[in-house]
Order: C-alpha cells, then structure tokens, then sequence
C-alpha cells in the first residue's frame, strides 16, 4: 500500500511540475512576443508540453483504474478462499469420522450434475402430499448419502465467510474435489458461479443416470446425451475405486458380475446396511479398481463391460498401467461434468438451506 501511495504522490507531482512548466514557458512567451524581442522568430511547440501532461495525467487514471481492478480481484480470490476453506474442514472432519463418506459425496455431485445439471437438484427434501423430488428415485433412494455434510458445509460458510452468496451446487462440486484429493486422488480447480434448482426431477433420476445393470451400450449412449466422449465416460467410471455398493444391489443378479462369485448377505426385507466394497482398497484413489477388471474381478455389471469392447478395453488397460494418466483423466474430467448447465428455463436462485427452496420462491413443484 505504502509502494502504491508513493507512485501515485510522484506520478502527480510529475503532471503538477510539468502543468507549471507549461504555464511558464507560455507567460514568458506571450512577454517576449509583446516586447519585440528576438525570440519572435522561435516557435516553442506549447501543444507538445501540454501532450506530455496531458499523457501523464492519463497514465494516472490508467493506474489507478489498474489497481482498483486489482484491489477487486484480490477481493474475489479472498472471498473464493474463505468459501473453499470453510467447505474443506467440513469434508476433511467428515471422512476423518468415516471414510466411506468420500466416496458418497462424488457420487452426490454426480448424480446431482448428471440429472438435468449441477443445480442441486438432489439436495431438495421430498414434501409429502406436494412434492417428489429426486432423493426418493430408485437410484437415489436409500443410497445417496451425504446431505448432513453438505447443509454443514452450507452453514459453515455463512458462519464464516459473510455477505458471499455461495450456491448449494458450489458447494457439492466442492465437496466432491476434497474428497477426491482426500483420498489420494488428484485435486483440481472448481469454479464457482453455479445456482440452485426450485424444482428436481424424479424421473429423470431414473432415466438418466447410468445404472449397475447397464450394459455398454446404453451407458455410452448416457454419457454420450451429457457430451462426455467414451475415454471420460470409463474415467468418471474410475470413481467406483472408492467406496462400497449396498447389499440389494449385489444381491441383484442383474447387477454384478458373475465371476466376481458374490456372496448376497441381505436380509429377506432388503434394507440391511451390509456392503460390498468396490474393488480392495476401497478407501484409496488408486487405479485397484481397473486392475480388477482387467481380471475379471469387478464388482459391478457395468464395470466389468467396460472390457467387453476393444475401445473401452484399451482405455482401462491404459489406466491399470500408468495411475497418473487414470487421475489426470479423471480430474479433467469431473471439471467437464461440474459445468453441466441447468436445463433451458430452469428456475434458479442461490438456496439460503440446501434442502429446500427460499421461502420466496415460487417452486414448481
């Protein structure tokens, strides 16, 4: 600040020195000009000094208008660490107390992004008698999970980072990076400037997001309908190296691998909490999970056709054998599908609580 202040008192005091050499210059003129001398014969270029002031004076308004820019941008970069900062400690105490729960906020922000945008969409609690939104879905029900660390992660920002309005679906992109980068995955710039859905869909939970028992054509036609090419789709299928699968899922034949022989240990009403883990280490962003199916050991029936195709094939040999390509594709990726818009005419606003609308709006519901 003083370096600033110091420019601008030497850059003015430069336009006042050269304003009074000007004023001068032209009194002793306009005196010698009127007396006859012999200097009527010099013809002092007055214009070219007033230029010159005229020049300096600009440069300070440029500097000024520079630095205030600046001053602006450190402002926003200050504002964007606050937020990430406070999302961050949120996420970090919440795999700390379970690991398992990185896993499930990728998964939040990809089933929120992948249905009709990443416009928090997922997060909007169903209203009995008025309003079914995309937590109840079959591929949602009783399965996304998270929603605790994310309304956490919302109030830890107001709490800390005031007058910054930051949306519910900021914050899951967020979420989903640190627990990325948390569990040894590779970490990547999230932009802000998403907002908020007054409305989800229930249907389109159902149709558009890719499905256990998908086979290679249907998922590539999925990933295809959100613009992702087939190298991003087996990517983003790299998720799965994190994480567990519930019980009714496995024990679902059309929905696993059969060579991979498991062992279906659900109760007769389906809702015991037993889990499979997706590949062995299940806690770690390695590339274990591509290793496994390129012997036939994936878990779930979508992974393990992912090597039924020599396209695809290729793709998972390439990450089984060099990690790094795996997690630089996989960043670059998740950046792609953090900015999936909202649908054409979407309502949106930025939700003061993430599971339901602003007391304001008027949801279509």
């Amino acid at each position: 600040m003083a370096f600033r202040l110091s420019h601008l008192s030497l850059v003015l005091s430069l336009v006042a020195l050269a304003l009074a050499g000007v004023a001068i210059y032209r009194n002793t003129y306009e005196a010698m000009m009127n007396n006859g001398g012999l200097l009527q014969t010099v013809s002092p270029d007055i214009g070219l000094l007033e230029s010159a002031a005229s020049i300096l004076t600009l440069n300070n308004k440029n500097n000024i208008g520079a630095e205030r820019k600046s001053a602006k941008l450190n402002q926003q970069l200050t504002q964007e660490s606050c937020v990430f900062s406070a999302v961050k400690g949120v996420v970090d105490s919440a795999i700390d107390a379970e690991t398992r729960m990185g896993a499930s906020l990728i998964r939040l922000h990809f089933h929120d992004c992948f249905v009709d945008g990443c416009d928090g969409g997922i997060l909007l609690d169903d209203i009995p008698g008025s309003f079914q939104g995309e937590q109840t879905s079959p591929p949602n029900d009783n399965s996304a999970r998270g929603f605790e660390v994310i309304a956490q992660a919302k109030q830890s920002v107001v709490d800390t980072c005031p007058n910054i309005s930051v949306s519910c679906a900021d914050i899951l992109a967020i979420a989903a990076r640190d627990s990325v980068a948390k569990l040894g995955g590779q970490t990547y710039t999230v932009a802000l400037g998403r907002s908020d859905a007054r409305t989800a869909n229930f249907t389109g939970a159902l149709l558009q997001l890719p499905g256990p028992s998908d086979n290679l054509t249907e998922q590539i036609r999925k990933f295809s309908d959100k613009n992702f090419t087939i190298r991003e789709m087996v990517a983003l299928a790299g998720a799965h190296t994190v994480g567990f699968a519930r019980c009714v899922t496995v024990c679902n034949s059309n929905n696993v691998n059969p060579a991979a022989q498991l062992q279906c240990n659900c109760s007769a009403t389906q809702t015991d909490s037993n889990l499979q883990q997706l590949d062995a280490t299940p806690a770690v962003f390695d590339k274990v999970y591509y290793d496994a199916l390129n012997s036939n050991q994936g878990i779930m029936f979508s992974d393990q056709v992912l090597t039924g195709n020599t396209t695809t094939a290729a793709i998972v040999t390439t990450y089984s054998n060099d990690v790094n390509v795996f997690l630089g594709d996989f960043a670059a990726a998740m950046i792609k599908m953090g900015d999936l818009p909202p649908s054409a005419g979407a309502q949106l606003e930025i939700r003061d609580v993430c599971s339901r609308v602003n007391p304001s709006s008027v949801a279509s519901m």
